[in-house]
């Protein structure tokens, strides 16, 4: 039992990790290619949003 809840926990950081890491990563590109400065800020918060639903879709409904 121990072993799923933390294998659960590790796929958490990882959903919420991976996006941080991508969004933002798409924020910085758009912000380098456009010559803004607000698109980093937005893609990282929309990575963090569609991290935690997507850990809410995979955890959040048992």
């Amino acid at each position: 039992m121990a072993t799923r809840d933390e294998n659960a926990a590790w796929s958490i950081v990882g959903y919420l990790l991976s996006g941080l890491i991508f969004w933002g990563a798409v924020g910085w590109g758009l912000d380098k290619w456009l010559g803004t400065a607000f698109l980093l800020l937005t893609g990282l918060l929309v990575g963090a949003a569609s991290g935690i639903y997507l850990v809410w879709l995979r955890f959040g409904r048992e």
